[in-house]
């Protein structure tokens, strides 16, 4: 197993946009569906957005309409693209396989605040 290595967190002000980037494993993310989830201070972890190895994709209902996953095969790379952003959506985001299998990884931290 290994951790999937997450970048492009920071910090924006609302409204604002980022995108996400996850280097996975080339033998995880070609057979498994693959998934972003976030944790913010002093809650669990959840799920925001998932991806089949054939494209199909689901939000969290928080989140639809605002954010995108996408998945390149070739990479092995896992984005999301972040639009909109509100302060609900601080967290720390991680991504991982869906179900998540392997060994969660540093994350990136999102902050939106103005």
């Amino acid at each position: 197993q290994v951790q999937p290595v997450e970048s492009g967190g920071g910090l924006v002000q609302p409204g604002g946009s980022l995108r996400l980037s996850c280097a996975a494993s080339g033998s995880i993310s070609s057979i498994y569906a693959m998934a972003w989830y976030r944790q913010a201070p002093g809650k669990q972890r959840e799920l925001v957005a998932r991806i089949t190895i054939i494209g199909t994709t689901n939000y969290a209902d928080s989140v639809k309409g605002r954010f995108t996953i996408s998945r390149d095969k070739a990479e092995n790379s896992v984005d999301l693209q972040m639009n909109s952003l509100k302060a609900e959506d601080t967290a720390w985001y991680y991504c991982n396989t869906f179900p998540a299998l392997n060994p969660w990884g540093q994350g990136t931290q999102v902050t939106v605040s103005s």
